[in-house]
């Protein structure tokens, strides 16, 4: 029986689970602290969204994505994209593995997206040893930056003009995800990543407006004209480079729901063909039908001559 909705429910606690992710997020805003208690807090803030991020995989796993395809496909694409962020590991800003994320959640959805970004983050921290209080923010970032990819409108046109307008999306997108994944990540840390007194610093009595300004200047003198900049250069670049192609293999390999197997065709009953005979009479003959009882042999009349 099919499931009915399952997606819109799983679609709606996973939103509001984003949404608690995005305050864990912003807390500098909403919660004063002095920088020293701002970094005793950071490991509680952060470990706190384990339990987020465990029914998120839960409720993402439901019975439209926990199929053997999905796992493969998850497992592959997984061990792919952790292994790509190892290998830029080092280098400023080289974040390749946005490519990855962007092109596979547009071609399989929101939920694998937000999943694949989880899981590739769990397993190069796991490979890697680079587990710590930024871990849980990472999985929730980069899970974000794959859902959004499916997210973006759909392009009605001609074939080949809606492939190009794709890409050109595609990388706009990734530009803007490349930017906004250094933003939300400066955040979490920023209270006590500078000491105070200085133009970009937090100060836990200052009213909302001023730490936002301070914090914009610290993110654009810290990571935007820098990192962000450098990750927004890599993922545009491949992105058209690999775009099409990937995006055609993936979709290749579209994933199908459960439950929908088609039936064999079954065999329609064998019905005895009659031929007419003069006089109005009809003649049977027996079925062909494998298995089918064969009819006796009718007996011959005796001759009426004597």
């Amino acid at each position: 029986m099919r499931r009915t909705g399952g997606t819109g429910w799983t679609a709606w606690v996973l939103g509001g689970g984003s949404i608690l992710a995005a305050a864990g997020f912003a807390w500098p805003f909403f919660a004063s602290a002095l920088p020293e208690n701002a970094q005793a807090a950071a490991p509680v803030v952060a470990f706190a969204l384990v339990p987020a991020l465990i029914v998120a995989l839960a409720l993402t796993l439901d019975g439209e994505m926990y199929t053997a395809k999905t796992v493969a496909l998850l497992g592959v694409l997984s061990a792919v994209g952790a292994a790509v962020r190892i290998a830029g590991t080092g280098v400023g800003g080289v974040e390749a593995v946005f490519i990855l994320l962007i092109l596979a959640g547009r071609a399989y959805g929101a939920r694998f997206g937000f999943l694949l970004g989880l899981l590739t983050i769990a397993v190069s921290s796991a490979l890697w040893g680079g587990f710590g209080p930024w871990t849980p923010f990472q999985m929730f970032a980069c899970g974000w930056v794959g859902a959004g990819a499916a997210l973006l409108p759909r392009i009605r046109s001609a074939p080949i003009g809606a492939a190009r307008l794709e890409i050109a999306m595609l990388v706009a997108y990734g530009i803007v995800a490349s930017y906004l994944f250094g933003l939300v990540m400066n955040l979490w840390f920023w209270p006590f990543a500078v000491g105070s007194g200085t133009d970009i610093s937090y100060a836990a009595d200052a009213p909302l407006g001023e730490n936002l300004a301070s914090f914009a200047l610290y993110t654009l003198v810290t990571s935007t004209l820098t990192w962000d900049t450098v990750r927004a250069i890599t993922t545009t670049v491949g992105i058209v480079l690999v775009g099409p192609a990937a995006l055609a293999a993936l979709r290749r390999a579209k994933l199908g729901r459960p439950g929908r197997a088609t039936r064999p065709p079954q065999a329609e009953p064998a019905t005895p063909r009659s031929t007419s005979l003069p006089g109005g009479g009809t003649r049977t003959h027996p079925s062909t039908a494998p298995g089918a009882a064969a009819a006796p042999p009718t007996a011959p009349h005796p001759s009426a001559r004597a």
